[in-house]
């Protein structure tokens, strides 16, 4: 069940239609997705997901309460909320620590902006995205504290207009690196750069959208949302899905962190690589709320790691 971006959001739904997809592939299940027009649509698309099959997954926090209010009606039924806790016990709640790629976002961003301003477009406000943007903020400050970060929120997962809005409107007041973390409404800041042309970039959020700005994007802070639902079909098939709570970071590679190797210099992906192995050493512990941000001190910054392996670039 989608949120109101819907399939084609070049993110987060069709992520997790991927997932679903190629689990059907490999495991014989019959895989259909519901759309929801409107947020009224979250209780009878769950219900009819519940009806139809043994495991129905709500994608994204803003239905939270909508699976709240339908997974006690089947106990017998399993459900996965991707993106926020459930009180019903028969829910598999997923969640991400995406402070820590975009922490690594932000050391790229910090270190290659030419004019010491970047932005972040933002879809809604809710936990996740503040995991975002407080990571990205972390990061961009750890290794350059002069860069001014603007963020602009959207109000929207769905409106590539005003994505692009706000994204032209940051680098019109001299950003020339964007992040939009806003599922099809970041598709708009895509456009911006493209529009605007060389020396605009953005940073992917969720999933590499290089293909709708070639040549603009400079690194991705990847979230395994096709990881989890692939995961989530795989044990109810194998017979071994159980619910509760299960959060995802970057030691697990659950989330990740990628760049575009010819676009960012190597010794700022080496850099980025360094930061990385604090984080799963436990050594470096991002913030993730606001409260955190306010009394992080970023660490000494660490040696860089110029070879790529799993164990310098985690989840990549």
């Amino acid at each position: 069940v989608t949120d109101t971006a819907g399939l084609g959001d070049q993110n987060f739904n069709d992520l997790a239609n991927k997932g679903g997809t190629e689990a059907a592939a490999d495991f014989g299940i019959d895989w259909q997705v519901f759309e929801s027009a409107d947020p009224a649509a979250y209780v009878p698309n769950l219900t009819a997901g519940a009806e139809q099959g043994e495991l129905t997954i709500g994608v994204g926090a803003l239905l939270t309460d909508a699976m709240n209010e339908v997974a006690p009606q089947f106990p017998e039924k399993k459900f996965i909320l991707i993106d926020a806790p459930s009180t019903a016990s028969n829910v598999r709640s997923v969640t991400y620590r995406e402070n820590e790629p975009s922490f690594l976002v932000g050391v790229v961003a910090g270190k290659f902006t030419k004019s010491n301003k970047v932005g972040l477009v933002g879809g809604i406000r809710i936990p996740p995205v503040i995991r975002y943007e407080v990571g990205f903020v972390a990061g961009v400050k750890s290794v350059n504290a002069a860069a001014e970060v603007s963020i602009a929120y959207a109000d929207s997962f769905g409106d590539a207009a005003k994505g692009k809005e706000l994204a032209l409107a940051q680098y019109e007041q001299g950003a020339d690196i964007v992040f939009p973390v806003a599922g099809a409404t970041g598709t708009g800041a895509y456009q911006a750069a493209a529009e605007k042309g060389a020396g605009f970039w953005v940073l992917g959020a969720d999933v590499t959208q290089d293909h709708l700005a070639p040549g603009h994007e400079l690194a991705v802070a990847r979230k395994g949302v096709d990881f989890a639902v692939y995961q989530g079909v795989k044990d109810l098939a194998e017979g071994t899905f159980t619910p509760g709570a299960v959060n995802y970071d970057l030691k697990s590679g659950g989330v990740g962190f990628e760049t575009i190797d010819d676009r960012v210099p190597a010794e700022i992906v080496g850099l980025a690589r360094g930061y990385a192995k604090l984080i799963v050493d436990g050594t470096l512990v991002v913030p993730s709320t606001d409260d955190e941000l306010e009394t992080f001190t970023p660490p000494a910054e660490p040696e860089p790691i110029m070879e790529a392996s799993p164990e310098a670039t985690p989840g990549a």
